[in-house]
């Protein structure tokens, strides 16, 4: 989950949340990369959106905060990442300090977020990591996500990734790791995420919204959620619901979607309400993210995916940033979804 999903929630974001459902097999890689004593300094934590990515990282994060020393006799024993929330790595994490974590601001003339992570905040990363470290002589920053991140951006921040300090940890959150700049990859280490189980979707819910995992609600919400928290928390709204099964149908018929039915979408998000935009989006990026991890995808198939994701989500933005009319964008997108399909 992102720390934009589902704001209306009392919710927990990653940074404040200790628990980690599911993903046992990549927690244990990044242990044993530390335990080794070597860890790669940049990591491209990759999959679908709200599966628990930025979760993974501040878990991470904290781990190497708390113990600083890969060495040390508690590391060595240590079957997982966790540190417990009462910890005081964790407290000052969760009060937002000890690390540098990028993610799109908000605009304060506007009261928004951002579309994009701004190059200027991409650019404190060089004075944060030329800066006395903190910590156990550790610095660690976390990019949620760099898919917010504009070429501009990106560039920026493979100056730091190119010369990495000594003890420095980059951790890169990705919804499509396929479509990152090459010189991004090639620098990282890349961890893949898959979509969670309905249990491990239900018990999360619990532990970012407080609902016991018994409610029906919940149940449901997780049983539709294709195996990401981000979209049941969405779904536990009716309007959502009701709005996801519209794209989802669409999106089957591809590469023909019913015009009548792109027409009844796009009156559904030209309200005012940017969040039905949003929940839109998850869903068109959730099913080119998947397309995207498909082991049966060949190179070309993927680099057109890859596209594709860049030509709707700048769509989007446009749209956003632009208070561009909504039912043009349905059509935009559907009609890259087609090409998408048809290549």
């Amino acid at each position: 989950m992102t720390s934009s999903d589902n704001d209306d929630l009392d919710q927990k974001l990653p940074r404040e949340t200790t628990a980690l459902f599911g993903h046992k097999e990549a927690e244990r890689a990044l242990l044993e990369a530390y335990k080794g004593g070597r860890i790669p300094h940049a990591w491209l934590i990759g999959g679908p959106p709200g599966i628990g990515k930025a979760t993974l990282a501040f878990r991470l994060a904290r781990f190497v905060l708390a113990h600083s020393d890969p060495l040390a006799a508690e590391v060595q024993r240590a079957t997982s990442l966790a540190v417990g929330p009462d910890h005081p790595v964790a407290r000052r994490i969760a009060a937002q300090g000890d690390l540098l974590v990028l993610e799109r601001g908000v605009n304060e003339q506007t009261g928004k977020l951002y579309t994009v992570i701004r190059v200027d905040d991409v650019r404190r990363t060089t004075s944060f990591f030329g800066s006395t470290a903190g910590e156990g002589g550790w610095r660690i920053a976390i990019v949620d996500a760099v898919d917010d991140l504009q070429r501009e951006g990106a560039n920026a921040l493979l100056k730091v990734l190119e010369e990495p300090p000594q003890r420095s940890l980059l951790l890169l959150i990705s919804h499509a790791p396929g479509r990152e700049l090459p010189t991004i990859r090639s620098r990282c280490r890349r961890l893949l995420l898959r979509p969670l189980g309905t249990e491990d979707v239900i018990h999360a819910l619990a532990e970012a919204t407080g609902r016991h995992a018994s409610e029906p609600e919940a149940s449901q919400a997780a049983e539709a959620s294709e195996g990401s928290v981000g979209r049941a928390l969405t779904l536990l709204d009716a309007t959502s619901q009701a709005l996801r099964q519209k794209v989802l149908s669409l999106i089957a018929q591809l590469p023909n979607p019913d015009p009548r039915a792109l027409h009844t979408l796009g009156e559904t998000i030209s309200g005012n309400d940017p969040k039905t935009l949003e929940a839109f989006m998850d869903l068109v990026n959730g099913w080119l993210s998947t397309r995207l991890t498909e082991s049966s995808q060949g190179t070309a198939q993927m680099a057109r995916v890859a596209e594709t994701w860049e030509k709707v989500n700048q769509a989007a933005r446009e749209a956003e940033v632009y208070n561009l009319e909504r039912k043009p964008l349905v059509f935009t997108i559907f009609g890259a979804l087609a090409e998408a399909v048809r290549s």
